[in-house]
């Protein structure tokens, strides 16, 4: 059979099932009418005219006034911020295009409101932008900073503070790059520009305000959305995945191939992952997540980007993506997470992927994370987390997209190559050599396997293997179509 490959994705398990239900202002007007007796007196009702005249004039004067002082303390204020060195050597739109967006987002201008929001992100910048020894600009627009290792922002998590670096861990026994084929890798289009970061330094995607104008909340930026939704009934998160439960895991590993699915709603998204879990499913939920995303939300852009995650309180108040918070200890100066990944799939063309494997290190207890064949990106620090500071009670692999129905009916976000897994090798997506780790770090084929497509006429799965790519399956497809209204 002619394959190769295959992906990974947060999901749920075939029993309990995971869910991420992923946002006029009114004007007041005033009248004031005069009405006038003809039977009053000339010099009165003149008075009277008078006055009324001497009132609207100087409430006119008043709201002049008042909307001229707001709006230079608006221009005062939002050119302070963004004159600040930090925000002005991050920032790629000016003064205007930030007024633009707010006044295309709200049907009245509030200077306050701007203000606040304007402050808030500049507060985000100054903490989650590091000093850049060298700067990179990629071919796709995003600035790549090298920023020393022990100056990136995990050190700024408590529990991180003054820490540097860990020496890489010893890999899973029966570990090998390329089981015994010829394996075309992804890598990522800012390293076309020939630069690369200094050793001692790790690239970081930098974060600009027009990242934070693309977000719902400022307070949110970076992180999924809180609710944990075990039905699949309604609109929400849909998925194709492969789990295992049922035993200790001490991590996964798999080839995921890349595509570009659409994404048809600017809030939506589609990704391909896996999942490492433990914890139940309500507010102690425990997981690490890594593989590839089109988030339009959160870059910007349609081109797939290697990602992570991370929470240990079911997406509540920790955890985020990639580095926009602390907490990932990256220790690799060639893979920026968050920047696109180059080359990609092609429709009944060539393939790509990218390995990953993530797994806890049996000396220190952390689990680290490996990009490619054998390039060790870093690891989530063992004290982050409490159910993930034993072991994982579950692994997922596979596809998720967000279903917002914003034209009321299903959306046609494609997940994976956007078509359905029937199609097989070179038009569906795949991930390929799914394998876990157990307690003694060995990497193991999978058992007591279940799979499950939420909506198999929008998203579908078909799993196999085979003596080249282990356990494999095909998953994806095209979101709405006349089977999946």
């Amino acid at each position: 059979m002619d394959m190769k490959g295959y992906s990974v994705s947060w999901t749920k398990q075939h029993q309990k099932e995971l869910f991420f239900a992923a946002h006029h202002t009114t004007r007041q007007h005033q009248c004031i009418q005069a009405n006038h007796d003809a039977t009053e007196e000339t010099s009165s009702q003149q008075q009277n005219q008078y006055s009324l005249k001497l009132a609207l004039s100087s409430t006119s004067q008043n709201t002049m006034l008042h909307a001229f002082v707001a709006l230079l303390l608006l221009v005062t204020s939002i050119g302070t911020a963004f004159s600040h060195p930090t925000i002005a050597s991050n920032s790629s739109s000016t003064l205007p295009a930030a007024l633009s967006h707010f006044h295309a987002n709200n049907n009245t201008l509030r200077p306050s409101a701007v203000l606040q929001k304007l402050r808030r992100i500049r507060a985000h910048l100054n903490k989650s932008n590091k000093p850049a020894v060298k700067t990179i600009k990629s071919p796709d627009g995003d600035l790549i900073d090298c920023v020393l290792s022990h100056q990136q922002p995990a050190f700024d998590h408590p529990q991180l503070k003054g820490q540097r670096p860990l020496d890489p861990p010893e890999r899973p026994k029966g570990h090998t790059h390329t089981n015994g084929e010829t394996v075309i890798e992804s890598f990522q289009l800012w390293t076309d520009s020939g630069e690369a970061c200094p050793e001692g330094t790790v690239p970081i995607r930098r974060t600009t305000e027009q990242d934070f104008l693309r977000a719902s909340s400022v307070r949110r930026f970076g992180r999924k959305p809180r609710n944990v939704r075990r039905d699949s009934t309604g609109t929400g998160h849909e998925h194709a995945v492969v789990s295992v439960n049922g035993d200790q895991y001490y991590g996964a590993k798999a080839s995921i191939n890349v595509w570009t699915p659409s994404v048809t709603d600017p809030y939506e998204f589609s990704l391909s992952q896996i999942w490492v879990i433990a914890g139940s499913f309500g507010n102690d939920l425990n997981t690490i997540e890594a593989g590839w995303q089109v988030s339009p939300e959160l870059y910007g852009d349609n081109y797939p980007r290697f990602f992570t995650y991370w929470t240990t309180d079911a997406y509540q108040a920790t955890g985020c993506y990639n580095l926009l918070c602390s907490g990932f200890v990256q220790t690799n100066n060639r893979i920026a997470i968050g920047a696109a990944i180059s080359p990609r799939s092609i429709y009944n063309g060539r393939q790509f992927d990218i390995g990953l494997m993530v797994w806890k290190d049996p000396k220190h207890g952390h689990w680290w994370l490996e990009f490619g064949s054998g390039l060790l990106v870093g690891y989530w620090p063992a004290y982050l987390f409490s159910h993930l500071r034993n072991h994982a009670s579950m692994v997922q692999f596979g596809g998720e997209i967000v279903n917002s129905r914003s034209r009321g009916y299903h959306t046609g976000t494609q997940m994976g190559s956007g078509h359905f897994s029937g199609e097989g090798f070179r038009k569906a997506a795949y991930f390929r050599n799914l394998q876990v780790v157990d307690w003694d770090n060995n990497l193991l084929p999978l058992s007591n396997i279940h799979q499950l497509a939420d909506h198999s006429n929008c998203y579908d799965i078909r799993m196999g293997s085979n003596s080249v790519w282990g356990t494999y399956f095909y998953y994806g497809g095209p979101g709405r179509n006349v089977r999946c209204p």
